[in-house]
């Protein structure tokens, strides 16, 4: 248990920035999904207006520290060969 004031007002911190970070993983993964079941469906529209909304949503979450950078491009990588496969 925190015993200093500048402990305390840390664990006050670091509550309130899980609780952020939690909210933008969240949103992520949510985008991730989208891309995914429009892959499953093999709807190839869907699929790309998807993957162009979670791009940016993506590279956001590894410019707040939520992913590594090399991770979301890694991701982004990965999805766009998947629906340039549907499209062709």
């Amino acid at each position: 248990m925190a015993n200093t004031p500048s402990a305390k007002k840390a664990i006050r911190k670091i509550s309130r920035k899980t609780t952020v970070n939690k909210n933008r993983r969240g949103a992520m993964r949510g985008h991730l999904r989208k891309v995914e079941d429009a892959l499953e469906s093999g709807d190839a529209a869907a699929a790309s207006d998807a993957l162009r909304a979670a791009e940016p949503e993506i590279m956001r979450s590894a410019q707040k520290g939520i992913v590594h950078k090399n991770a979301a491009s890694r991701k982004i990588s990965r999805l766009s060969k998947r629906v340039k496969a549907l499209s062709s």
